[in-house]
């Protein structure tokens, strides 16, 4: 039993050191990454830090942001250094789900038989810009979220994997509505987070200003590769996650939901909040986060710093919390604060 428990003990630390060693090897490519994507992404080191924990993780973004905030520049840039192939989708009233997923043309062979040939569409890539994703028809919309769940696309009864890692960073206007589809709660609760991208600050948009009208452009090194990108992914779920983060992660999304909550402002205010996806979002992007930092393990601080995107969009308020002037967001930072 000595002998045993011994064993036990010896192969428990070869496994820590190894952890430790995949820890440092691909934490180092992710802060390379992270730090050839800020050279061209100027004034957003949050949104870019966000993206990289969405892509960890497993999992798609939607970035909401007025234009001329670089969100497409950000998903070329992070194909390019993550060594991902990606496509953009300028979504539009009428495009339909298969100007996305592709279909079946008939063809004749060399024998003179004809036999029907499936041509894939832009969602055959590993990471894909859904531009404008509310302009398009729900019917559209749900060929796209249908493939982010599932992972296939389906035409003519026939199933297509799609490419692996498959991530879709889609993108929102929040300020013009007219002639838009907003997405309905089931869908969004697909995206893994909502990023919002806010104006950069003063010094931030001067050296924007300055090197992008220059002669010469930043040009992004690639310094990883989608088979680095998946085992990052693998190496982040088998980070060990302690009581007090599990314990911290159950009660600020149960404390979101006016049936379970005892926070008297989430009882007046929200009208449906987060679901179980929602804890188990904040699980995997709390790891990912840990990872980039190179840390062995996340904390309580990853909770509350990554609450705001995971949940903004998998909550609801009721129209008394509108006419007090009450948002979202207030609604996330007091749902922080009882953590204490």
């Amino acid at each position: 039993m000595e002998t045993d428990a011994s064993f036990s003990d010896a192969e428990a630390e070869a496994r820590t050191e190894e952890l430790v060693a995949d820890i440092d090897r691909l934490g180092e490519k992710i802060r390379s990454a992270r730090a050839q994507i800020t050279r061209v992404i100027l004034g957003q080191t949050d949104v870019v830090d966000y993206s990289l924990v969405t892509l960890l993780a497993g999992g798609h973004a939607l970035l909401v942001g007025v234009p001329g905030l670089a969100k497409t520049k950000l998903v070329e840039t992070a194909g390019k250094v993550l060594g991902l192939n990606e496509s953009r989708v300028q979504f539009t009233p009428d495009l339909m789900p298969a100007d996305i997923i592709g279909s079946e043309v008939l063809e004749e062979i060399d024998t003179g038989r004809r036999k029907f040939r499936f041509i894939e569409g832009p969602v055959f890539s590993q990471l894909l810009m859904a531009d404008e994703i509310n302009r398009a028809s729900p019917r559209t919309q749900s060929a796209l979220l249908q493939a982010m769940q599932e992972g296939r696309v389906s035409v003519a009864g026939q199933y297509h994997a799609l490419p692996t890692p498959f991530h879709v960073l889609a993108t929102q206007n929040p300020l013009e509505h007219e002639g838009t589809y907003p997405l309905p709660e089931a869908q969004l609760d697909r995206f893994l987070m909502q990023i919002d991208l806010g104006y950069p600050d003063r010094d931030s948009e001067r050296r924007m200003m300055v090197t992008t009208t220059g002669a010469e452009e930043v040009v992004p090194e690639q310094v990883m590769t989608a088979e680095d990108l998946q085992a990052a992914q693998a190496l982040a779920r088998r980070l060990p996650v302690g009581e007090s983060v599990v314990d911290a992660i159950l009660a600020i999304v149960r404390a979101g939901r006016p049936e379970t909550s005892d926070v008297s402002e989430v009882i007046e205010y929200v009208g449906w909040g987060p679901g179980p996806r929602a804890s188990q979002a904040l699980m995997l992007t709390c790891r990912a986060r840990a990872l980039i930092d190179g840390r062995l393990s996340p904390s309580v601080d990853d909770v509350v710093a990554l609450a705001k995107p995971v949940l903004q969009h998998r909550m609801a308020l009721k129209f008394t919390a509108r006419h007090s002037g009450v948002d979202i967001d207030a609604i996330i930072e007091l749902l922080c604060r009882e953590l204490g």
